[in-house]
């Protein structure tokens, strides 16, 4: 007898599937990402702590798992829901299937959910809480005394009605690190290497990557750390880096950013956008069902170019908010929602995609040469 699972959302709604993974239960906010690839960086991606990953692409895992691709020390997301998943990955670097890696790290999954279905759910009526309910592994014989779906769902809805909501919880403090580190050196071809703190707000390590092969010596920082402790380092720029959750839990990050500006050029990343824009007096709300994806259209307002992007975010920046001294550079052509500003006097970068992409297309990595060229004294805000 198949073993089954289910995914109920807050509202009642039940999806039916089967279990792969951990076995066990998930909750957390329920959102879908449409890329057709990348879902380890995903997977290890911190911005999606507290969160149960819908994937749109129908298949899933068939290159495996592999030591290179990994955002962060391991699996971040609550739980994963696919159409379908490949259990016989073909890659040479390949060193686990989906399945092993979601189990060997307690995360539960599902396949073969409507997941199409889903994602027009969230579309029209915007994310929600929900939770995946599995208690067998793949192949695993279904419980002969197995509750109705009914009576399942109102069960897990029970549970659920005892969880914080998504906007309640300042996932930054779980995921930030404990203790400052260095990422690993890269040759300087000879020019002096800038120092760059990043602070960790829920970072990639893609961000750490790209700036080191710049020549930069780049050390992490938790999200706690001071303006005053991030100076003392000396560095000659300062990352907010991307992360989880409603920046508007985040009262003492914003205090720590405010710290920063005119002392230090800065460059913010999605919630490090959204951190500067709060920094400087603007606000930030809650978009109805996010962006996730790899092929996002965010037009530059000065040259009138368009990019490809990646994205990962729930929150936005107002523009209707922004003070006389910060205007919009970038917006997102699907809904017009800001993706870049610009500060008339001081060394101020923001973006809300992803410029160190993982999945994502690797247009935008040049931000990050815009960023040094601001450090160098070479680029205005």
């Amino acid at each position: 007898m198949p073993s089954k699972g289910y995914l109920v959302l807050e509202d009642g709604t039940v999806y039916r599937g089967e279990p792969f993974g951990a076995p066990g239960q998930a909750r957390g906010e329920v959102v879908f990402n449409t890329s057709m690839t990348g879902y380890q960086e995903v997977l290890t991606d911190p911005s999606y702590a507290g969160q149960i990953v819908v994937l749109t692409y129908p298949l899933v895992g068939n290159y495996g798992i592999n030591l290179q691709d990994f955002e962060s020390k391991g699996i971040q997301v609550a739980g994963l829901v696919v159409r379908g998943w490949c259990d016989r990955p073909s890659h040479g670097l390949s060193t686990a299937t989906l399945h092993e890696f979601l189990e060997s790290q307690g995360v539960p999954g599902l396949h073969e959910v409507d997941t199409r279905a889903v994602t027009r759910r969230l579309r029209s009526g915007g994310v929600v809480m929900g939770a995946i309910h599995s208690d067998a592994a793949p192949g695993d014989a279904g419980s002969s005394n197995e509750a109705s779906t009914a009576s399942l769902a109102e069960a897990v809805l029970a549970g659920l009605r005892e969880t914080p909501s998504y906007g309640e919880v300042d996932y930054v403090r779980a995921v930030t690190t404990g203790e400052p580190y260095t990422w690993e050196e890269a040759p300087s071809n000879g020019r002096p290497r800038r120092r760059i703190l990043v602070a960790d707000l829920g970072l990639k390590y893609n961000i750490l990557r790209l700036l080191s092969a710049r020549g930069c010596t780049v050390t992490a920082v938790s999200a706690t750390t001071s303006a005053g402790e991030m100076l003392s380092l000396e560095p000659d720029g300062v990352v907010l880096s991307p992360g989880p959750g409603d920046p508007a839990l985040l009262d003492q990050v914003v205090e720590n950013a405010r710290g920063l500006l005119g002392r230090v050029p800065v460059m913010g990343i999605c919630l490090g956008h959204q951190i500067l824009a709060r920094a400087l007096g603007a606000s930030t709300f809650k978009l109805k069902f996010g962006h996730r994806g790899a092929n996002h259209p965010v037009k530059d307002l000065a040259t009138g170019r368009v990019y490809v992007t990646s994205q990962n975010h729930g929150y936005a920046v107002d523009g209707d908010s922004l003070p006389n001294d910060l205007e919009v550079a970038q917006v997102n052509l699907n809904d017009g929602t800001v993706e870049g500003l610009r500060h008339r006097d001081l060394p101020i970068l923001t973006i809300q995609y992803h410029s160190e992409g993982s999945p994502g297309p690797r247009d935008n990595e040049y931000l990050f040469d815009r960023f040094l060229d601001m450090v160098d004294g070479r680029g205005g805000s």
